[in-house]
Order: structure tokens, then sequence, then C-alpha cells
């Protein structure tokens, strides 16, 4: 009998995010309930629950990458929210409001799972839809990390919270929770984040064998799908052909185009021109090997230590003081072998936005390496000018080359 083709990881990807956002359609049309949630909150509850989810900022992704966002930021904006705002956030408005995209539909919820471990903006963001849209509101509200590590207090805060919102649930569902469901959920989600991890940390061999515009890709299924099976299969897959790759030498590109200079992202995407950002790098023989995402969405705690889950969703990159972020960045570098950092300067995250520059003042002291930073957002088009982009990357590609021949001479 013939042997049927192993799927790549690619291919599985593809599959799993079609049936993500099928089966979520599909529940709505037979009158199941469908959450929209935020991107790091405790899915654990909702997969517990048998509640189909959808992310709102993985849709908004999508639409800008696939260039529809300026017509739902219009939308938004015309009816009153302000050019300031997050964009992922205009975008979504404008979908509850027209309720169809050509990029990537999404059923209408039925209530609003929110968790201001990402920003604060999602506090107010959420709060509008489940107003708007006249449907309950379950909201995590995680307190900024001032000290290095989680305080006891916060995470007991946290904890309280998940409680609370399982009651709310079984309201909302008028189904009794399963605990021991709900600690087999949490079994299946730390595996699928330690294989995530895993997976891009094989991005570590020299060449790389990840092209780190991938990562952008794979995201959406830690997203999505950290709590199943089907999403632990994808990143063993794609783990083992970078593995794969390593071990025979292969870099991310194809063979004699060489990986001259590696280096990480920090920031979200700028999902209208991944083309342009992407292409300005390769070109130049600079790879993007990471970025600070792999550590986001690696969630890991004993599984059944409700307060552990709680402090590993208040310990994540984005809400951590200022200073636990430069170490982590210092950390990465000599990890990953860096030779230089590129800072999205996002529009649309104020909190980062802002802690960028002294971020990039103390890495460079630190470490070395050569940096640069461009102005753009991760999905509002009119934000980011494709000339500026290249005349820094060349900028960055000069420096590049001077630290590269300093170290050969030193």
């Amino acid at each position: 009998m013939e042997q049927k083709e192993k799927l790549s990881s690619k291919q599985m990807l593809n599959d799993l995010m079609a049936d993500h956002y099928q089966s979520a359609l599909d529940a709505k049309e037979n009158g199941e309930l469908v959450a929209w949630a935020t991107s790091i909150a405790p899915q654990e509850l909702l997969t517990t629950m048998d509640i189909k989810v959808v992310y709102p900022e993985n849709q908004a992704a999508a639409i800008g990458a696939r260039k529809e966002a300026q017509k739902f930021i219009d939308d938004s904006e015309g009816r009153g929210y302000s050019v300031d705002l997050c964009s992922y956030a205009r975008v979504n408005f404008g979908y509850a409001n027209l309720k169809k995209s050509e990029s990537q539909d999404i059923p209408m919820p039925d209530f609003i799972y929110s968790c201001s471990n990402i920003c604060h903006t999602v506090l107010k963001w959420y709060e509008n839809l489940a107003k708007e849209l006249n449907i309950p509101l379950i909201i995590f509200d995680l307190p900024f990390n001032h000290k290095y590590d989680v305080q006891d207090h916060a995470a007991k805060y946290m904890k309280a919270q998940i409680e609370e919102a399982i009651k709310k649930l079984e309201k909302i569902t008028k189904k009794e929770f399963d605990h021991d469901k709900f600690k087999a959920v949490m079994e299946q989600s730390i595996k699928t984040s330690q294989m995530w991890k895993d997976a891009t940390m094989v991005a570590k061999a020299k060449p790389s064998p990840l092209n780190g515009f991938d990562l952008f890709n794979y995201m959406a299924g830690i997203v999505t799908n950290r709590g199943t099976k089907a999403g632990y299969e994808v990143f063993k897959r794609w783990k083992e052909e970078l593995e794969e790759k390593a071990a025979a030498g292969l870099g991310p590109w194809k063979p004699g185009e060489e990986e001259k200079f590696r280096v990480m992202w920090d920031g979200i995407a700028c999902w209208p021109y991944l083309g342009t950002t992407y292409k300005g790098l390769k070109n130049n023989g600079i790879n993007m090997v990471t970025s600070t995402y792999p550590d986001s969405w690696t969630i890991l705690y004993d599984n059944g230590d409700i307060e552990g889950m709680a402090k590993a969703y208040s310990a994540i990159y984005c809400n951590s003081n200022l200073q636990n972020g430069v170490d982590r960045i210092t950390r990465i570098v000599e990890e990953y072998s860096l030779d230089g950092i590129v800072f999205h300067s996002n529009r649309s995250c104020k909190l980062l936005d802002f802690r960028q520059f002294e971020q990039q003042r103390q890495i460079e002291e630190k470490t070395g390496v050569a940096t640069v930073l461009f102005d753009g957002d991760q999905t509002d088009p009119r934000a980011f000018s494709g000339e500026q982009y290249n005349t820094r990357i060349q900028a960055f590609l000069e420096r590049l080359e001077i630290k590269k021949e300093e170290r050969r001479k030193g």
C-alpha cells in the first residue's frame, strides 16, 4: 500500500486556520456560543467549556496583510474613533459595524473575553464592543509588573478573577464547569506552548533554518490553538522540518542566498507592508531569526496550579517593566548570536513604542549590537513609508558591516 505523503507544517497550519474560522462560523450558524477574545487570554476556560472563540487581533492582522484595513479604519474613524487609537481596535470596530470582510470573516460574538496583559487599551476596546453589541463581558484585569517578577498579590488577584470567570461562564452557558477536563486542557496547553517554544529555538542554529518572518504566520496558530492537540502537531512538524534543515546546514532561503547577518525584530509586524519589510532585509542578507513573540505565547505553569497559571499570564513581555524588557532582549541577543535589532516603532502600541528609545540605548550599550528604528503601524497603511524604511535599513546595513569587521579584527 502506497504511503501517504506527510503534510508540511505550512499545509497543516493552513488547514488548522481554515478549520478554526470555519468551525466558528458553523457554530454560530448552528446556534452555538461564540466568544471574541484578546490574543493572550486564559483560553483554557473557553476550551474546557467547548466554546468557539475567535481573535479580533488575528483577523485584523489578516485584513491588514491583505490590504483591506483602510475601509474598516475609515468606518470606525467616521463614527468618532480617534486616529490615535490602536489600529487593531479601529479595524475591529469597523468590522463589528460592517460585518463583512473579503480577507477573513468571523462570526459575531455572544460574549466578550478580554485580558489586559497585552495592553490596557483592550479594557475600553472590549468594554465598548460589549456595550455596542449589548452582550456579556468577562475582563481579566492584570496589574502591570513594575517589579522584576510577578508579585504574589498580583497572582492571587488574577487567580480570583479566573475563579470568578468560571462562574460567569457557567451562567452564560448554563453548564457546569468540568474541572477534570480543565486539567486535561491545561496539560495540552502546556505541551503546545512548549512545542512552540522548542520549534522557535531551532533558529539558534547557524545559519538559521528559519526565515523569521514565518514566525508571523505560525503565530496565528499559537494564538488560536494553544489548547489543542492539532496546534501541538503543527508545531511538532515545524520543529522537525527546522531541525532537518539545521542538520543539513541549510539556511532560511534558497541555496546561494547567504545569511550574512542575524537580527531580531521588536514589535508587531507591519502587516500591510510585509513584503517591503521582508525584502528590505533579505535583499541585504539580513535574516530576522527571532523576536519577542516566542516567549509571549509560551505560557508555562504546573498542571492543575491555577495560581501558577495566573502568574504565567501576568508575566508576558508586554506586561513587564522596561528593565525586564531590556534584560529579556539582551538574553535573546546572546542566545541567538545576533548582529543587530530592528525596532518597529508601532504607532498603535503606545507603551511599547514609548519605551523603545530607552531600550534601544541600553541594549546597544550592554551588547554592542547595531540597532535601527523605523516608524510604522501594525495595520494602518498610512503610518509607514517604504522610502524611509529602506533608507534606514541601508544605514543599518553599514553599521552591521562595520561591527562585523571590528569583530573579525578583534
